[in-house]
């Protein structure tokens, strides 16, 4: 049935699957980037240019999240025990930790923290994108 529906949807499957798993949802777009790469109907190159701009959006609008619930709860007032770890992290190497933001679980919450605390939202988007498409190459190198 997976196999279905990556074959009918292709690169927009990709890029829906890239933009949810970057989300507070689960996902596993890597699953989805393997398939379509081995499969052979893209260029590998556009399918990472793909699922970096779907799963770069995804985390984006984690930060706006963020950034909107920081109007209703300062950071100043959250000490959740994940939170306050991805905000140690925020605080200590800014915009830069967002490098991270391909990690399972932290980079979410990175993600979240980053908005929340406001950072600048272009630095922050540099560093989301690369990121992710140092993750999506690798991936792609690895089955080339």
């Amino acid at each position: 049935m997976i196999d279905g529906l990556v074959e009918a949807y292709g690169a927009f499957g990709l890029f829906v699957s890239a933009f949810i798993s970057s989300t507070l949802a689960p996902g596993g777009s890597e699953a989805v980037l393997a398939y379509l790469i081995l499969n052979g109907e893209h260029a590998p190159f556009y399918l990472v240019l793909v699922a970096t701009v779907g799963n770069s959006l995804g985390a984006l609008t984690t930060y706006y999240i963020g950034y909107l619930a920081s109007s209703k709860y300062p950071p100043e007032n959250i000490n959740k025990k994940h939170f306050a770890k991805a905000n140690l992290y925020i605080q200590r190497f800014g915009s830069a930790a967002l490098l991270l933001s391909w990690l399972p679980v932290i980079g979410d919450v990175l993600c979240l923290a980053a908005g929340w605390v406001r950072l600048n939202v272009i630095k922050s988007i540099c560093f989301i994108t690369l990121g992710k498409l140092a993750r999506y190459s690798l991936i792609s190198f690895m089955l080339s």
